[in-house]
């Protein structure tokens, strides 16, 4: 089933949120309008605007209060993709160049302190303190989720603790909370909203590391930036803990440098694709999906129900 059929009874809805998305980045300012659009209509599966409606659909839902969340949490999300070009110093974003690549550092990350804060803005119209609780931790830990990659960069020796928990505050909270808060504002049962925060946290964390398998597995057309990246900027990722038992692979690791030559990077990543770290990372992966679709056994059964469990299906188990 193609990505798109798991949720196409919310394609009206979804229509909604691209049109309330580019009214939120109105500015102004034209260079403040053109870089906030640059990377939105630059696509996305709108992974977190999904969640957030079919999390709400357990509810009252009206798209009408809804979108507001929807589309705060998928602004969150760009904003941080913007500043995360800025710190890795990404040329490409989805096959197109990046903000700082197209005007530069300091343009991208104003732009991206804009869109942040159009998005806390936009949730002022939710009148749910617990919502702007949950929403403003999520992204405390985003900020140090960020700081934290930045901190590890090249430091083989951290461990797989380390990188959970490094992903869990890059990605997996923020797929929660969109989960959590889409329910929120549709008034769902407290527990519901409890179990979807967990289904949210369970699918983000095997989506990042899904994520991270793709950047050794996909090719530069389907990943729309050069395979390896990630390990060439320093991200120690699962592959590549895992990679790192075989000490022939790990001696080649350790001599990774943001300015090594690209034949020597893909020489790399043949290895790895060829040891068993992949498989084991998929291994990881799978478990957290198995966690996630437990919990939608535990929910009321719905339309919205077997949408999830379809997503969460493809997410844990795409190849690209």
């Amino acid at each position: 089933m193609k990505f798109k059929m798991m949720y196409s009874f919310l394609k009206s809805d979804l229509d909604i949120i691209e049109k309330t998305l580019e009214e939120a980045v109105q500015a102004d300012s034209a260079l403040l309008r053109q870089a906030s659009l640059h990377l939105l209509q630059a696509g996305g599966k709108r992974i977190r605007p999904i969640f957030v409606l079919l999390a709400a659909k357990f509810g009252t839902y009206d798209i009408h209060t809804i979108k507001k969340v929807a589309v705060s949490l998928e602004l969150i999300h760009a904003a941080s993709l913007i500043h995360d070009d800025v710190i890795d110093d990404a040329d490409i974003r989805r096959g197109k160049p990046t903000v700082k690549e197209k005007w530069d550092n300091r343009v991208a990350m104003y732009t991206g302190d804009y869109i942040f804060a159009r998005s806390l803005e936009l949730m002022t119209q939710i009148n749910k303190p617990e919502a702007h609780r949950i929403l403003s931790n999520t992204m405390v830990e985003l900020c140090v989720g960020e700081i934290k990659q930045m901190e590890d960069k090249y430091r083989f020796e951290q461990n797989i603790k380390d990188y959970l928990r490094r992903i869990k505050r890059k990605t997996a909270l923020l797929i929660a909370a969109s989960c959590q808060l889409g329910a929120i504002a549709a008034d769902v049962e407290k527990d519901v909203q409890q179990k979807l925060a967990h289904f949210g946290y369970y699918v983000g964390m095997s989506y990042q590391i899904i994520d991270d398998i793709l950047d050794f597995t996909g090719t530069e057309k389907e990943l729309g930036k050069p395979a390896g990246g990630d390990l060439l900027q320093g991200n120690i990722t699962l592959p590549v803990l895992f990679a790192m038992e075989d000490e022939s692979i790990r001696r080649d690791i350790l001599k990774v440098h943001e300015n090594m030559p690209r034949e020597e990077i893909d020489s790399l990543i043949i290895k790895i694709k060829q040891s068993p770290a992949i498989e084991q990372a998929r291994k990881v992966s799978g478990n957290y999906l198995t966690k996630a679709l437990n919990i939608l056994e535990e929910l009321p059964k719905n339309k919205a129900n077997t949408s999830l469990k379809n997503i969460a299906a493809y997410i844990g188990n795409r190849k690209f």
